[in-house]
């Protein structure tokens, strides 16, 4: 395994999963145009760097190549994610629930970050500041609930904020530096929103939501990992 160099250093990149989709796509563009970081590593399932986040082979392979070339990750951000497809939208009533379609949301936005976690956790630098943000979502906030409906999406965004707070609890034991959140990322012009957005009170161009994202992250500290963070860097209840 290749030597780690702390995040402080000129040595460190940033990884970002889901880099062909629009937000992947949006707040890698906004790190290259910041030049904060060494490299700008694009994954996605057809990208140079591919990983499916269904195929943990995929991921492990992906995280097995970026370790062999030398990549220090002070940055790992996940920003795929599952809503709804050409056959099936998000569920409005207990009678609509599909177990198939609840199978894929949960392996998308639950055990696909969890996978990632699981095999980059060697590419973060053992010490110095290294963060790992995945996007979630208001919706799967348990107490923000007051609409109901679209059961498979709020369970897997649900499920994912907890992977992302207990692990959080472990990066802590071993890289005291780390920050390990959950990103609301509002509501963003995009394909995955696009049935919905008519009802958003504000919706951002994938450009202003990539730097207000790159934003939060810039502010966050070892004190706000395990942590659940808007777009505006305001907390999200569980």
């Amino acid at each position: 395994m290749s030597s780690r160099a702390s995040p402080e250093s000129s040595d460190h990149d940033a990884v970002v999963f889901g880099a062909s989709g629009t937000i992947g796509a949006a707040v890698a563009d906004e790190l290259e145009s910041r030049q904060a970081f060494r490299r700008v590593v694009r994954v996605g399932r057809r990208l140079p760097c591919m990983a499916d986040l269904a195929d943990e082979a995929s991921v492990a392979r992906a995280a097995a190549d970026l370790d062999a070339g030398g990549v220090c990750a002070g940055l790992v951000f996940i920003a795929t994610g599952y809503l709804h497809d050409m056959q099936a939208g998000p569920e409005k009533a207990l009678g609509q629930i599909d177990p198939v379609q609840m199978a894929r949301a949960f392996a998308v936005n639950t055990i696909g970050p969890a996978l990632v976690l699981k095999h980059f956790e060697k590419l973060l630098p053992r010490s110095g500041r290294a963060v790992v943000a995945a996007l979630s979502a208001r919706v799967g906030s348990i107490e923000d609930n007051g609409l109901g409906g679209w059961y498979s999406y709020r369970a897997s965004k649900a499920a994912l904020n907890q992977i992302v707070r207990t692990a959080a609890i472990e990066l802590r034991r071993r890289r005291p530096d780390s920050i390990c959140v959950a990103l609301h990322p509002g509501t963003v012009a995009s394909p995955l929103s696009a049935p919905f957005s008519r009802n958003a009170s504000r919706v951002q161009t994938p450009a202003e939501a990539a730097c207000r994202l790159v934003d939060v992250l810039k502010g966050l500290r070892p004190v706000h990992s395990g942590g659940f963070f808007d777009y505006e860097g305001e907390p999200v209840p569980w």
